[in-house]
């Protein structure tokens, strides 16, 4: 691939993980607004809640995680090629981030669902 192709991967994976981020935050912010009146509904209602935000977090953090592993790769072959435009440089450089979509975003989102879950059962 050429240079040009590898950066235009590397910002398709981007979008990828900005876009997998906006409906597991949307439904996280709905259900901390929701929590306190799903606790009190039947233990059915809270499983099911509880389930739709684990399912939701699994499938975002696989995409995330999907996409960032992508980009990451795109760089990698990037970084091989011969010529050092400062975009290229940029790019480069940008490769230790995606560290955290891959690894710090699925914690935060575990520690988010552990406190729901607290909210919803404690």
């Amino acid at each position: 691939m050429t240079e040009q192709e590898l950066i235009q991967e590397f910002q398709k994976n981007r979008l990828h993980i900005i876009l997998a981020q906006l409906a597991p935050t949307a439904l996280l912010a709905f259900a901390a607004i929701a929590t306190p009146g799903i606790a009190a509904s039947d233990e059915y209602v809270k499983h099911a809640f509880a389930l739709i935000l684990l399912a939701s977090g699994i499938l975002g953090a696989l995409a995330e995680y999907s996409a960032a592993a992508q980009a990451q790769a795109a760089i990698d072959d990037l970084k091989v090629l011969p010529g050092a435009s400062k975009l290229r440089s940029r790019v480069i450089a940008f490769r230790p981030w995606l560290e955290v979509v891959k690894f710090v975003t699925p914690a935060i989102f575990i520690a988010i669902f552990g406190l729901i879950l607290a909210g919803l059962y404690l």
